[in-house]
This record gives structure tokens, C-alpha cells and sequence, in this order.
């Protein structure tokens, strides 16, 4: 398999072939990587040069030649213990380097926030998927038009046309607007980190961000289909991307930047570990629902404690057993 790049395969007679990857097939359009986490980290590099300058630079048994790829990269990946712990700063759930995440234009983390209205509309969007694809086939245009704003057809011949016919242009002043404001974000990231001398940001703020805020403009202004990019409209939503996305997830501490996790829960989730250090002996098996109680007696909350159990489990510290149900202490 050629992979995301391109390979060089020899074929049954002997001769050598050119085969290209998943980029180079997606020229032109949008390619989805899923758990991109668990990538080779020799793969992660062979696209650095695909994200960075759209193309892949081919060199093997004789064939030397130059791919497009000039395509939209859409990736998916998960924390370092398949969670996001809120206790952690932001660089200790991330396993990935900084020269990968600095090429992507928007990162999200995205939390499974425990929410009952939430998870009630997700289950809603759920079942409403399968319902609308259990309908027949011959069911009237008009009941499937009227279930969502825009028809899908319309809205591929829309984004062809804009793609074809519109190629928006920086002004004097978006591109100053946009610079200011890349030079205020940098001071800010400056200051956060001098008031922690070693930390450093988990997505450094570099000129590819830059860059970024001028595609993410642009892509605003084409699909206004217009042929300026307007400083009000497309220059403020870009920022306003910008800032929720990549700009909030390169915070060190996630607890500055409006986490569900405060100071103070911080500190009584440590408390609660030192006692099941202190509790636990080594070798120790015990009883986890009894060891919930016996906390809260001492005026430990569930939620810490039940916190303190999942972070010492993750760190290897704690071994759980028989589904959770019992607890050994195992260094």
C-alpha cells in the first residue's frame, strides 16, 4: 500500500512503478486521518512536506519526480490515556510534536462534558440519522428539502462555483488588522509563559499562524463570493476562529483559559491522592466502594476521590481489579 504519500512498487516483471498515496489521490479536495495519534512517527514526517508546501518530493529507484496534494487535511486524535484529563495541563495530553500541530490552521479539543441537555440532543442527531436513512427511496423531494436548509446537490455546485470563479484578495487593511493582532496574541503567549519559567505552550504560536488567519480570511470572503476580503466580516469570524480553537488549546494551563476544572478542585483531587498513598500500602488489595466511604468520613469528597483513584490508575501507581471493584497498590 502506497499509505498518505507515494511509493515506489516493483511489479511482476521487475519494473518499477509510481503509486500515490491518500494525499496525492485527494489533489483537490479533503482527506480524513483518523486516530492520528497512533501514527508511525516516520509517517508523521513524510507529510510534513505535503501540509507545508502541498506537494511530495518522490526519489526512489530511479523515478524522481514532484506530486500535487494540494488538498484539506481533516484529523482526528486522542489523549495520551484515551481521555482528557482536566487535572493535566494541555502538553501532558497531547502526545504529539509541535512541528505537526503548528501546520494545522484550527485544533480543537473537543471534551466529553457530562450534560444532560447535551447528550440529549446528540442522541437526538443520532437517531435521526438512522431514521432519515431507513426512508425509501422514492420519498418526494420536497418532505428531504424541507428537513434541511440547503439541498446537498446545491450545496456542491455552490462550493464548486466559488472554488472556480472566486479568488478573494487581502487589502491594506485586513492585512494590518491581521498582523497587529498576531503580534498581540505572540505578547500574549509571551507573558503567560513568564509568569511559569520552564513551562512552554503545548501548540507554539508561530508564522504558520499566521498564515492560517490569511486562509481562514480568504475562505470567509469566497464564500460570501466576494473579490475583497472585508476587515469587519471576514477578518473579525477568522480571529474569532482562531481564538476559540488553536489560540485556547496552545494555553498551558487549561484552568486559565475557562476550564470545567478549578483551583480549587485541583487541590483537593491532590489531597485525595495523598490519602490513598497514605491508606494504601504497597501490595495492598482493597475494597474500592469501601474506600469511597471511608474518604468521605474524613471529608473527602466522592468526586475527588474517584478523580484520585483515575489519575494514580493512569499513572500506574494503582492497579484496578474485577471491573474496578477492587483496588492494589502496585508501586
Amino acid at each position: 500500500a502506497a499509505g498518505l504519500t507515494a511509493s515506489v512498487i516493483k511489479d511482476s516483471k521487475g519494473e518499477f512503478f509510481l503509486e500515490g498515496g491518500a494525499m496525492v489521490l485527494a489533489d483537490g479536495g479533503v482527506i480524513c486521518i483518523d486516530e492520528f495519534d497512533k501514527m508511525r512517527e516516520t509517517d508523521r514526517v513524510a507529510i510534513h512536506e505535503a501540509m507545508e508546501q502541498q506537494t511530495i518530493s518522490v526519489a526512489k529507484a530511479g523515478i524522481t519526480t514532484v506530486l500535487n496534494c494540494r488538498a484539506s487535511v481533516l484529523a482526528a486524535a486522542n489523549p495520551i490515556f484515551g481521555r482528557y484529563d482536566d487535572l493535566k495541563d494541555v502538553g501532558e495530553n497531547i502526545d504529539l510534536m509541535t512541528t505537526i500541530l503548528s501546520r494545522f490552521d484550527c485544533i480543537f479539543i473537543v471534551r466529553d462534558v457530562r450534560d444532560a441537555e447535551r447528550d440529549r440532543n446528540i442522541a437526538r442527531h443520532v437517531m435521526g440519522v438512522h431514521i432519515n436513512a431507513s426512508l425509501s427511496v422514492g420519498a418526494s423531494s420536497s418532505s428531504a428539502a424541507s428537513s434541511q436548509e440547503i439541498p446537498a446537490d446545491k450545496l456542491k455546485k455552490f462550493i464548486t462555483y466559488c472554488r472556480d470563479r472566486c479568488a478573494p484578495r487581502l487589502g491594506e487593511e485586513a492585512a494590518a488588522v491581521l498582523s497587529g493582532q498576531y503580534v498581540h496574541i505572540r505578547n500574549r503567549v509571551r507573558e503567560t509563559l513568564a509568569e511559569k519559567p520552564g513551562s512552554s505552550a503545548a501548540v507554539p504560536i508561530t508564522i504558520r499562524q499566521l498564515e492560517a488567519l490569511v486562509r481562514l480570511s480568504e475562505a470567509l470572503a469566497k464564500m460570501r463570493l466576494s473579490a475583497e476580503v472585508s476587515v469587519a466580516e471576514d477578518v473579525q469570524e477568522a480571529l474569532r476562529l482562531f481564538k476559540v480553537s488553536t489560540l485556547a488549546a496552545s494555553q498551558t494551563n487549561p484552568q486559565q483559559s475557562g476550564g470545567p476544572v478549578g483551583v480549587v478542585v485541583l487541590e483537593e483531587v491532590k489531597r485525595a491522592e495523598e490519602f490513598l498513598r497514605r491508606r494504601m500500602g504497597l501490595r495492598v488489595t482493597v475494597n474500592a466502594k469501601q474506600m469511597i466511604e471511608e474518604a468521605q468520613t474524613q471529608g473527602y469528597s466522592s468526586e475527588a476521590i474517584k478523580r484520585g483513584i483515575f489519575g494514580l490508575v493512569q499513572r500506574g501507581d494503582i492497579q484496578e481489579l474485577n471491573q474496578g471493584k477492587i483496588l492494589r497498590r502496585i508501586r
